[in-house]
């Protein structure tokens, strides 16, 4: 069966492809019943997996998805492994004993910067899927821009500097308190970060992710990730890719224990150049697209080639979330 294709106003053309590709029910039953609704699913993984692919993005508007045990059973049909929250910032909660978590919890004040999904830690996800329960009633656009394109504005903006990051690195530092702290974006305690209870489990799950760190006052801990690479090469879309969470780091990265501006360096420890982060943050929202969250909506990316953010809002906003493997 061929895949039903929609339309929103708010995507834009990639490499000549609809990003994101909007996928609707094929005939009533689909649409209504969520038994056949998973069928379709099942029976469509590998076509729906090469759109994901090739696209980056995929927007499922209109299919019965109600709630996070649905969201969940849509996952279940696919092929994706269900991955862990290990390593990430982010206040969440968990929603269901297996594979469906909040999405960032912080203020609906804050704007939470592009990021590929966990791009600070050893081993990010491959795919991060996220699924509107209740849509707020102004903003809170997951945003989404793709890789290739921000990655290319960058070298314009400065290829020497460019250059450098691609060839050396980047590290991320943060400070994590013993207790999360939901009125931050990076809240997330020690605890919770690394899915541990004591400081002899942290650090052992730190040596396997090669982290360096130190305990502070008041039980919080500071770490410091090995330098990882900041631009990389997508091998399926055989692209190169802004593969980081710098922006994120740099603009976001601000609470009581961190200051973000000197939680992302390079391998010789420099802070990132201003004036570069400056006009690739403003290259981000030139290139991005925003698009309005209908409840039931899920949307698939491709962690590999596509960053997300996300707006503020006003009213109750509830986007639950999960990730897989690569």
């Amino acid at each position: 069966m061929t895949l039903i294709i929609g339309k929103i106003a708010q995507q834009k053309q990639v490499n000549g492809r609809d990003f994101p590709l909007v996928i609707l029910p094929p005939n009533a039953a689909v649409a209504s019943e969520k038994s056949a609704f998973q069928e379709w699913m099942a029976d469509h993984r590998a076509e729906l997996h090469a759109k994901l692919i090739d696209h980056g993005a995929l927007l499922f508007r209109g299919f019965p998805v109600t709630d996070a045990e649905g969201f969940e059973a849509m996952l279940d049909q696919t092929a994706y492994q269900n991955m862990p929250y290990v390593g990430g910032a982010a206040p969440r909660t968990q929603v269901t004993q297996s594979r469906i978590v909040t999405a960032n919890e912080s203020p609906a004040t804050e704007t939470i910067p592009f990021h590929h999904e966990m791009a600070q830690t050893p081993h990010p996800p491959g795919y991060i899927f996220f699924y509107c329960d209740i849509a707020p009633e102004t903003g809170g656009a997951t945003s989404i821009l793709h890789s290739a394109e921000i990655c290319s504005a960058f070298f314009d903006v400065d290829t020497d500097y460019a250059e450098k990051i691609e060839r050396e690195g980047v590290r991320y530092i943060r400070v994590m308190p013993a207790v999360t702290d939901t009125q931050s974006p990076i809240g997330r305690s020690w605890q919770e970060t690394f899915k541990v209870e004591t400081r002899a489990q942290c650090e052992q799950v730190l040596l396997e992710h090669k982290m360096t760190w130190a305990w502070l006052d008041n039980d919080e801990l500071r770490t410091e990730s090995q330098t990882l690479p900041a631009i990389r090469f997508d091998n399926e879309s055989q692209q190169k890719t802004f593969f980081n969470s710098i922006l994120a780091v740099y603009t976001g990265w601000d609470d009581a224990r961190n200051v973000a501006n000197k939680a992302v360096v390079s391998c010789d420890g420099e802070v990132m150049d201003a004036q570069v982060m400056a006009k690739t943050v403003q290259r981000m929202a030139q290139l991005c697209v925003n698009f309005s969250w209908h409840s039931q909506d899920v949307l698939f990316l491709n962690n590999h080639t596509v960053l997300h953010a996300r707006q503020p809002f006003t009213g109750q906003r509830r986007i639950l979330a999960s990730i897989a493997y690569k």
